[in-house]
């Protein structure tokens, strides 16, 4: 039995338990919009959230398909160039966060959404496709898949990605610590190209400047990504069996007085699909997945 919840004059999707729980909002995007673990909200969310444009709000964990962050063709941003030469419109983080999704399978304590392709996804994106999240609740955490499949008959390109809003408030930034594997620093300049690597540490404060809009490249990612906030750990495991090898771990805050940190697995960089820097192939018929984990200590 599918359970809603109201919130924010919105049913969203519940699922779990009293103290352990998730609120999503398949019609927008797919999003997740509440996490609750041993009663603590995981995930920001604004309490002005405004639900006319879901897209835009900052919180939750927006879904990041079939390309991150933003594309270039001749310095113009929101397009990208085919191998044909055809030239193709793409909004920033592309489109999936501005689709409805369909609730493809529900448990107790897991659900699967899928976005298809659709007239709504060819123009800017002319490939056959099905791109599922699933949220599983566990022990002290919660595991997350996403799922491509090629469902069309050419080579399909794609570099997925999440953009988690942990909760933080501001002032507790320069407490709050990042720990990363073995990694290089990369930004994406103005004409959509990357800066060269710089050598990356293994622990950051979050006010530290030369974490803000940066692509964390992973060099080895047995180790956790952890996040050390007031009275609260994040680990987040991205090195699961079977698992396609996340590209890098990209950190990002909008404002100095900002309530939320963004820690966010990505499957490639920015443009990817003109510098192929994490861009990935899906032959005809294929499928693979991502999967990471998000503990809570």
């Amino acid at each position: 039995m599918t359970i809603t919840q109201r919130f924010q004059g919105q049913d969203l999707l519940r699922v779990g338990h009293d103290d352990n729980f998730l609120l999503l909002a398949p019609a927008h995007g797919g999003r997740l919009v509440r996490w609750v673990c041993r009663d603590e909200d995981i995930l920001y969310w604004p309490d002005n959230a405004d639900w006319s444009r879901v897209a835009k709000v900052r919180g939750g964990n927006p879904l990041l398909f079939p390309f991150i962050g933003r594309h270039f063709v001749d310095g113009e941003a929101g397009k990208w160039r085919d191998g044909a030469g055809a030239v193709h419109d793409l909004p920033q983080h592309g489109f999936a966060r501005d689709l409805p999704f369909d609730v493809s399978a529900l448990s107790d304590e897991a659900v699967s959404l899928s976005l298809h392709a659709s007239d709504a996804t060819q123009p800017g994106y002319p490939f056959k496709f099905v791109f599922t999240v699933t949220y599983r609740l566990i022990p002290d955490g919660l595991a997350v898949t996403l799922h491509t499949r090629n469902t069309g008959s050419t080579p399909l390109p794609y570099y997925a990605g999440h953009h988690f809003y942990f909760a933080l408030p501001h002032q507790a930034r320069s407490q709050s610590r990042l720990a990363l594997p073995t990694s290089t620093r990369v930004r994406q300049q103005a004409d959509g190209s990357l800066t060269p690597p710089e050598s990356g540490e293994p622990g950051y404060a979050l006010d530290d400047p030369r974490l803000q809009d940066t692509f964390h490249v992973l060099q080895h990612a047995t180790a956790p990504t952890r996040l050390e906030l007031p009275g609260r750990r994040i680990n987040l495991d991205l090195d699961i069996e079977g698992s396609t090898p996340w590209y890098a771990v990209t950190t990002w805050t909008e404002r100095d007085d900002s309530d939320f940190y963004c820690v966010e697995p990505w499957l490639g960089l920015p443009n990817a699909i003109h510098h192929g820097k994490g861009l990935r192939w899906v032959a005809p018929g294929a499928e693979e997945s991502a999967s990471c984990r998000v503990m809570v200590g």
